[in-house]
């Protein structure tokens, strides 16, 4: 028998959860790249599951700073929570049993939660979802990886090209039962080179979402006051200089960007 999902918990009662609650560490995720718990989080009789990632558990990566990739998952969570999108979970930074780390909500999927992006027979797109790129089995068998053109997946694209994520797999997109949509794993974001890459070119090219030149708009004011300051206790001046900049380029083009002529465009594996 499946247990029922934890009823969702407001973004203020999530951080206020994360922030004072007591850490049980309950076993390891093997397949994430980096050291990545999954543990039990209480306070006042109040019990969730959440993702703890130590800085300590960190691989070196050629291409960013090392020990700054919990910094870049909070950092994440904060652009997410200014734009009011919700497409992160809530993420802090704190002490925890293997030291400092990031630690976010643990967001449950319900059984019958479909994905919006994958492979798709070559032939049979389906009504509603965009191509992306074309690829082909172990037997020959044309496929395409696409995603739905879907409100909630634009959101996530408009988002990643502001944190220029270098690392938006299709796995790395939840849908929980409130019929929202999250973003998680965003340790190589916030690169002050043009390193995005993602599953969600469906849009390129073509215009924004209505409601992005708000929103974006919104995000360069606050660049310029709380979020930029709160952005700078994770990244450096030079790469929130840049997340302005972004910003900008988009609000000035007002459409989607292009895939980087000189970096891999799409993630490996791709799901």
């Amino acid at each position: 028998m499946t247990a029922e999902p934890a009823a969702a918990l407001a973004e203020r009662d999530a951080l206020e959860l994360l922030t004072r609650g007591r850490i049980e560490i309950e076993g390891r995720l093997v397949d994430a790249s980096n050291t990545t718990l999954r543990a039990e989080i209480t306070l006042d009789g109040l019990t969730r599951r959440c993702v703890y990632k130590p800085v300590d558990g960190e691989k070196p990566l050629w291409d960013f700073p090392d020990g700054t990739l919990a910094g870049r998952e909070v950092s994440a969570f904060l652009v997410s929570q200014a734009t009011g999108w919700d497409v992160v979970p809530p993420t802090i930074l704190r002490d925890g049993p293997l030291g400092i780390g990031a630690l976010q909500l643990w967001i449950d999927e319900p059984a019958t939660a479909e994905s919006l992006i994958g492979f798709v027979p070559a032939y049979d797109v389906p009504e509603g979802w965009l191509a992306v790129a074309n690829a082909r089995d172990e037997d020959g068998d044309a496929y395409a990886l696409a995603h739905a053109d879907d409100p909630r997946l634009a959101r996530l694209a408009v988002f990643d090209a502001v944190i220029n994520n270098g690392d938006r797999k299709g796995g790395h997109v939840l849908y929980p039962a409130t019929g929202s949509i999250h973003g998680v794993d965003h340790g190589v974001t916030f690169h002050v080179e043009n390193k995005l890459r993602t599953v969600l070119w469906g849009w390129t090219g073509t215009p924004l979402i209505d409601e992005a030149s708000d929103v974006l708009t919104g995000l360069a004011t606050r660049l310029d006051g709380d979020l930029g300051a709160a952005l700078e206790e994770h990244l450096t001046i030079t790469e929130v200089q840049h997340v302005r900049l972004r910003v900008r380029r988009l609000l000035r083009s007002r459409r989607f960007p292009k895939p980087p002529p000189d970096w891999p465009a799409i993630p490996w594996p791709p799901i």
